[in-house]
C-alpha cells in the first residue's frame, strides 16, 4: 500500500489483553547492539571504564577547567595524606613494639604520633573541600553535559523523528545519559582518593613483607569480578525491558497527559489504563526481582571469594610469625595495612562498580551524539537562490524510515515563482510529504528536487529553511505569550510590531484571538504556568497562519490544511488571506504558495492544482480544465459539492463516469 506512513511492518506480535494492542514490540537496534555488547566476556569490555572517565573528564574540563583541576588535586591531596597517614602509623608501631614500649621510647615517638594526627585531621578538611568543589562541579557538567546533547540533536534532519529507534535513543541518552555522567563525577573522584588510599596499604604491606602483597589482591580481584559481573547483569536487564519500559511510559503518560484528557474522561478509560499500567508494571517488576537474585548471587560469590581471600591474607601473616619471618612489632603495623587496604579496597570497589554501571548509560549519550551527527545534514555552503524563479522536482520518489512501501513515487512537477499551487488529494495520497520535499524537510529517497538550478541536497540546510515558511495542519502549540506565538516566525523582523505584523493579524484572523485573551498579545498561552490561558483548535490554527503570514521573507509558504478546525466564515477569510500573502513585503518578492487542503471549494482560484493519488500525481490543471478531464479532481469535487446541495438532484453537480 502506498501513503505517507501506511507502509511501516508490524514488528510486533498482537495481543489481545494489552490495550496497546501489541506485545513483545522489537527492541531498538541500538538496544540489540548494546545487548551483543553487554553480552560479551568480562575483561573484553573493561575498556568501558576509561571511556566512561575520559567523557566525564572531559565534560568537566569544559564545563569548569579551574575546579576540575583543584577537584583532582584536592582528592590526590586527601588521598596522600591518608597515604602519609598509614605509612606514619605503621613506623609509629614499629617504633614502640620492637623492643617493647618504654617511656622513653614513648615520649620519642610523640611527633611521629602528632604527625600521624595531623595526616588524618588534614584529610577530613581535604575530603571536606572535596565534597564542596564536588558540590559546585556537579551542576556545572551536568549544564555542560546536557548542553552539548541539546546542540548535537538541534540541528539533526526533522526525518530522524520519523525513526521510531532513534526517538527512544533520544529519551533514553536524555535522560539516562545526562543523568550518569552527573552521577559519574562522583565516581570518578571518589576512585580517586580511594585508589591512592588502596596503592599506599599495599605498598606498604609489601614494604613490610612481599609475601602480603599477592594475599591481599585475591580479594582485590574477587570484589572486581564480582561488582562488574552485577553491573553487567542490572545492564543486561534493562536492556530485556527497554520496551515494556517504553509502554509502561506510554501507559503512565496517558493517564495524566492533557492532550488526551477529555476522551479519557468521556471514554471512562481510566480504569482500563490502570489495569494496563499494572499489568505491565507487574511483569517489570517480576523482571527485574528475578534481576535483583541473579545479582544476590554473584555479590554473594563475590563476597565470600574476597571473604576467602582476607582469610589466607592473614593466614600468610600468621604463618610468617610462625616461622619467625616477620617480628611481632611489624605484624602489628601489617594488620594496620591490611585493614586500611580491606576499607580502601571495599571503597574503590564501591566507586568503581558505579562507575561502571554509569558506563553502560553513558553509552546512550555517547550513541545518541554520534547518531545525531550522522543524521545531520553537513554545511555544504552552498546557499540557495534568494526568491527562486522556479522549483522542480525531477523523478523524485520517497520511502518513510522503516516503511515497505515509498509515499511517493516518480514525481515530476514544476512550481513557479509567485504560483498559489494547490495539493489535493484522498488521505495518504502523499499531500504532506511532498510538501516536506519541495520545502528540503525531507530529502529524497531517489531523484532530485532543485530551487532553480540548485540541489537541495548539496545546499546548506540552513539557508533552504531562512526561505520555508510553514504552516502545519497540527500547529505547534508554543507555551509562549500569544503574541510571541506570531513573532517567533521573523523573530529577526527589524519591526515586530510593524505593518507585516498587522498584516499577518488581520489576513489571518489572529486579530480576534488576541483581542478575546485576557491579557490580550501579553497572554501566555500555556496551562503549564499559573494563569496561562489554553486556546480552542481553531484559535491556534490562526495563529500558526499569523506566524506564516508574518515570515514574509520566506520565499516558500506551506500550507498544510490551514483550515480544519475553522468555521466557515472564518476558514474563507483565511484562504483569501494566504492568496494575497503570496506577495510578499518587497515588490519583487512573490512567494511561491502551496496550499495542501481537502477543502476544494475554497482554491478554486489557485494557479494551479496538482492531484495525488496513491503517491503519484494523478492530473494537474486549473479548477476548470480539472473539471472538464472528468478525473479524480472532479469526482472529489462533486462529492463535496453535493453535501451542500439542497436539491434531491444536483443536475449541475453530477458526475459522469471517471475516464481511467
Amino acid at each position: 500500500m502506498l501513503g505517507s506512513r501506511n507502509g511501516h511492518r508490524r514488528t510486533a506480535r498482537s495481543a489481545d489483553g494489552a490495550l496497546i494492542g501489541v506485545e513483545d514490540l522489537e527492541p531498538p537496534r541500538w538496544a540489540e547492539v548494546d545487548q551483543k555488547v553487554a553480552g560479551a566476556g568480562l575483561w573484553q569490555t573493561v575498556h568501558e571504564l576509561p571511556m566512561a572517565a575520559r567523557l566525564v573528564v572531559g565534560l568537566s574540563f569544559r564545563a569548569s577547567p579551574g575546579r576540575t583541576v583543584l577537584a583532582g588535586a584536592v582528592q590526590l591531596a586527601s588521598g596522600c595524606a591518608a597515604a602519609f597517614g598509614l605509612f606514619a602509623t605503621a613506623g609509629v608501631l614499629t617504633q614502640l613494639l620492637t623492643a617493647g614500649p618504654t617511656p622513653e621510647r614513648v615520649v620519642a615517638s610523640l611527633p611521629a604520633i602528632a604527625a600521624v594526627v595531623v595526616a588524618f585531621a588534614l584529610r577530613g578538611l581535604l575530603d571536606s573541600a572535596v565534597s564542596a568543589v564536588q558540590g559546585v562541579l556537579m551542576p556545572l557538567v551536568r549544564r555542560a553535559a546536557q548542553d552539548r546533547l541539546n546542540s548535537a540533536v538541534a540541528d539533526v534532519e526533522l526525518l530522524a523523528w520519523e525513526d521510531s529507534d532513534f526517538q527512544e535513543l533520544a529519551r533514553q541518552g536524555g535522560y539516562q545519559g545526562v543523568q550518569a555522567v552527573e552521577s559519574s563525577v562522583r565516581s570518578i573522584a571518589s576512585i580517586s582518593s580511594a585508589l591512592v588510599s588502596l596503592a599506599a596499604a599495599l605498598i606498604t604491606a609489601a614494604l613490610l613483607n612481599p609475601w602480603l602483597l599477592p594475599a591481599l589482591l585475591v580479594p582485590t580481584v574477587a570484589e572486581a569480578w564480582a561488582s562488574m559481573r552485577a553491573a553487567k547483569q542490572g545492564y543486561v536487564n534493562f536492556l530485556s525491558l527497554v520496551t515494556r519500559r517504553l509502554r509502561l511510559h506510554v501507559v503512565e503518560n496517558l493517564l495524566v497527559a492533557r492532550d488526551v484528557g477529555t476522551e479519557r474522561t468521556a471514554l471512562n478509560l481510566q480504569d482500563s489504563l490502570l489495569t494496563e499500567h499494572r499489568r505491565i508494571a507487574d511483569q517489570v517488576t517480576e523482571e527485574a526481582i528475578r534481576a535483583e537474585h541473579r545479582q544476590t548471587w554473584t555479590r554473594l560469590i563475590g563476597r565470600t571469594l574476597a571473604g576467602a581471600g582476607t582469610g589466607l591474607a592473614y593466614c600468610v601473616l600468621g604463618v610468617l610469625l610462625y616461622i619467625g619471618a616477620m617480628p611481632l612489632a611489624i605484624a602489628g603495623a601489617a594488620v594496620i595495612a591490611m585493614r586500611a587496604a580491606a576499607s580502601s579496597l571495599s571503597t574503590t570497589m564501591v566507586s568503581v562498580n558505579r562507575l561502571y554501571e554509569h558506563s553502560f548509560y553513558l553509552r546512550f549519550y555517547t550513541q545518541l551524539i554520534a547518531e545525531s551527527a550522522r543524521r545531520r545534514r553537513p554545511a555544504t555552503g552552498v546557499p540557495v537562490p534568494r526568491n527562486p524563479e522556479t522549483i522542480r522536482l525531477e523523478n523524485v520518489s520517497f520511502t518513510y524510515p522503516d516503511a515497505d512501501e515509498p509515499a511517493l513515487v516518480d514525481i515530476d512537477l514544476t512550481l513557479h515563482r509567485g504560483e498559489v499551487v494547490a495539493l489535493v488529494g484522498e488521505n495518504g495520497s502523499g499531500k504532506t510529504t511532498l510538501g516536506k520535499l519541495i520545502t528540503g524537510l525531507y530529502p529524497p529517497t531517489e531523484g532530485r528536487v532543485l530551487w532553480d538550478e540548485v540541489d537541495l541536497a548539496t545546499a546548506d540546510a540552513h539557508s533552504v529553511y531562512e526561505q520555508v515558511a510553514l504552516i502545519d495542519q497540527d500547529p505547534a502549540r508554543w507555551p509562549m505569550t500569544a503574541d510571541t506565538n506570531i513573532r517567533i516566525g521573523n523573530l529577526a523582523a527589524p519591526e515586530p510590531y510593524g505593518a507585516t505584523w498587522e498584516t499577518a493579524l488581520r489576513e489571518s484572523g489572529a486579530d480576534e484571538v488576541l483581542a478575546k485573551l485576557p491579557q490580550g498579545p501579553g497572554t501566555v498561552l500555556s496551562r503549564q504556568f499559573r494563569g496561562g490561558h489554553e486556546l480552542s483548535g481553531g484559535s491556534w490554527q490562526r495563529l500558526s497562519v499569523g506566524r506564516g503570514i508574518f515570515r514574509d521573507h520566506a520565499a516558500v509558504l506551506i500550507a498544510d490544511e490551514p483550515t480544519a478546525a475553522l468555521d466557515a466564515k472564518a476558514e474563507s477569510r483565511v484562504f483569501a488571506g494566504l492568496q494575497r500573502a503570496t506577495k510578499g513585503s518587497r515588490d519583487d518578492a512573490h512567494r511561491t504558495t502551496v496550499l495542501v487542503t481537502h477543502r476544494l471549494a475554497n482554491i478554486r482560484r489557485a494557479h494551479r492544482i496538482v492531484v495525488m493519488d496513491s503517491g503519484r500525481v494523478a492530473e494537474t490543471g486549473t479548477h476548470d480544465e480539472l473539471m472538464r478531464a472528468n478525473g479524480l479532481y472532479r469526482e472529489l469535487f462533486t462529492i463535496q459539492a453535493r453535501a451542500y446541495s439542497t436539491e434531491p438532484s444536483c443536475r449541475n453537480c453530477s458526475t459522469a463516469p471517471r475516464r481511467e
